[in-house]
């Protein structure tokens, strides 16, 4: 079964760039559609972007359009998330998981990993 572990985040001051990363074990990482979420305090998980198997689609929560871009490399079974021009309220931990959704989803719709903590702060 394929297992995925988030990695990357970290304390940005608003304006400011990270890069996640999603890094799979197996071989099976390059058969999957991954989806990135986070899940802010007090809030619903949501889904922020979605990427296809080839990398060649792409799909984006409207909070995060134009911000946040989403890649891959299958060689490296690795996904990236670049989040450009950080706002406070992309402050949440995040996820992926080899289910898409854009927008809220319920807590058991996919198997989480422990996330990577992104503080958008001053």
């Amino acid at each position: 079964q394929l297992q995925l572990a988030e990695s990357g985040g970290g304390l940005v001051q608003p304006g400011g760039s990270l890069r996640l990363s999603c890094a799979g074990s197996g071989s099976t990482f390059g058969y999957y559609s991954l989806g990135w979420f986070r899940q802010a305090p007090g809030k619903e998980r949501e889904g922020v972007s979605c990427i296809s198997v080839s990398g060649g689609s792409t799909s984006y929560a409207d909070s995060v359009k134009g911000r946040f871009t989403s890649s891959r490399d299958n060689a490296k079974n690795t996904a990236y998330l670049q989040m450009d021009s950080l706002k406070p309220e992309d402050t949440a931990i995040y996820y992926c998981t080899t289910r898409c959704a854009i927008g809220h989803v319920r807590s058991d719709f996919a198997s989480w990993g422990q996330g990577t903590q992104v503080t958008v702060s001053s």
